[in-house]
């Protein structure tokens, strides 16, 4: 593809997009293919020789558009926000079009440094603790993130013993009912296994973790001859945002020597408004690591995780193997960082330049604005479901998800939540709005997320006044 040709049907890929989110709510919300059906639109081999642009740009409204989930919908409430934006897309295409290996800080030391300094000026925006300045990275995902900060702890736990001999003590992490599963799946990669994971109580109203269960546990453990290795608290968790208390947790970690990493991977980049501060309670004193993903809720396509430690050390001595064919006189300096000794892979995409896109465009006051908006429609929905003696509104819920169930009085609990789940398959088969489900309390609760950018307050009502139809006409003898 010569530049004159890229000029070209760069045109018709951007014009492409722009119409895109221009239309996106004619789309159903959800996909409505079924398995296989994409697979079977597509040709069994692939082409002898090149077929040009305009034949993909074709097949992509074709046979892939039928099978897209739109995210970027606003009537898109599921799981939560994944947002994408103009300025994003941009500096995503701008690491594209560069093609930057940012490995070490010698293969491109703007790569390094704009991702330095990118992710400091996310230190001040969020108002995070001074330690974390100079101290950050952009991962992939939250769950790496996990699966980093629990190799950090190992090194810090064992002298450097574990990425020598191999795990030899009987290290044990500590998480919640309401801990993402990527603590699991970190042990289980480490070896540390699953079995080593304990399951620590939760206040039953707030589904926060229990700091006085925590460290029962820990004694218990710690009495059988486990090593207390890492505690993981929640800021915001997945299934309905609860909220661990991080101070106390955070006490309880050091009086027992154990790592504490704070997954605010959702709700952290609240923090950019100053009313929200509160979220951070805890990580100045206590926080060894910590997590938010601005691929989430900050208007940065994914991926996009910023990982922060307290201290470097761990982490770099966990994961830098310097071979010699990576050996530079740079490195061998000490005076710059390579981030490859901050992750698990050995190659790192430009991720930095599509954030500092973002922060550039949309400034503190764009990005404060977003969630702020987010925020109230979440509030506006809550009182909508508390007017309505059909329903039960989950307590707790102060940022971008609502979380809430019919009540079905002439249904045992079992046949109740089934029912929930009936109405809400039907309005998401619909493609007029898409929720998801959890469980709190053993019943069967609606999640409504919001955040996406092109959500406005009619999208909210509508959705809202559709699950309420639903309700009644399913109660209805």
């Amino acid at each position: 593809m010569t530049p004159d040709e890229f000029r070209r049907h760069g045109r018709q890929v951007i014009d492409w997009i722009a119409a895109y989110q221009e239309k996106i709510e004619s789309y159903p919300v959800r996909s409505q293919v079924a398995p296989g059906e994409v697979l079977d639109a597509l040709p069994q081999s692939p082409p002898e020789t090149g077929e040009g642009f305009e034949g993909l740009l074709a097949d992509l409204d074709r046979v892939l558009m039928p099978g897209i989930t739109h995210w970027q919908h606003p009537s898109f409430f599921a799981y939560f926000p994944a947002n994408a934006s103009g300025p994003a897309i941009l500096g995503d295409l701008l690491s594209s079009g560069l093609g930057v290996q940012g490995m070490l800080w010698a293969t491109s030391p703007a790569c390094t440094e704009l991702e330095t300094r990118v992710v400091d000026w996310l230190v001040q925006l969020l108002g995070l603790p001074d330690a974390f300045r100079g101290n950050g990275v952009i991962q992939d995902s939250a769950s790496s993130a996990s699966l980093v900060a629990v190799v950090a702890a190992l090194h810090r736990a064992g002298g450097g013993k574990v990425g020598r001999d191999g795990i030899t003590a009987p290290y044990t992490i500590y998480t919640s009912s309401q801990t993402h599963s990527s603590l699991e799946k970190a042990a289980r990669i480490c070896g540390i296994g699953a079995a080593a994971v304990r399951m620590v109580d939760v206040d039953q109203q707030t589904l926060a973790m229990d700091p006085a269960c925590l460290a029962t546990t820990i004694a218990r453990d710690r009495a059988a001859g486990a090593v207390p290795l890492l505690v993981c608290a929640t800021v915001g968790t997945t299934s309905t945002t609860a909220i661990d208390p991080v101070p106390e947790i955070g006490a309880v970690c050091r009086r027992n020597g154990a790592w504490l990493h704070v997954d605010a991977a959702y709700a952290g980049v609240a923090a950019v408004c100053p009313e929200l501060r509160w979220l951070n309670d805890g990580l100045a004193q206590y926080a060894d690591s910590y997590v938010t993903n601005p691929h989430k809720w900050m208007l940065t396509n994914f991926d996009c995780t910023v990982l922060w430690v307290a201290d470097r050390a761990s982490l770099v001595g966990a994961l830098s193997v310097l071979p010699e064919y990576l050996r530079n006189q740079a490195t061998a300096s000490g005076e710059v960082i390579d981030y490859r000794d901050w992750q698990i892979p050995l190659g790192r995409r430009f991720r930095a330049l599509k954030l500092w896109s973002v922060v550039r465009w949309y400034g503190a006051q764009g990005l404060r604005a977003h969630i702020r908006t987010g925020i109230d429609l979440a509030q506006q929905l809550a009182g909508w479901i508390e007017a309505d003696a059909a329903f039960h509104l989950h307590p707790h819920h102060p940022l971008g998800l609502v979380c809430f169930r019919p009540l079905w009085p002439r249904l045992p609990d079992t046949e109740a939540d089934a029912a929930t789940q009936r109405v809400m398959q039907r309005l998401n088969d619909s493609g007029e709005l898409y929720l998801t489900h959890t469980k709190a309390g053993g019943r069967v609760l609606l999640r409504m997320a919001i955040g996406a950018p092109g959500t406005e307050p009619r999208h909210v009502r509508l959705a809202w006044d559709r699950i309420a139809t639903a309700v009644h006409t399913e109660a209805a003898p």
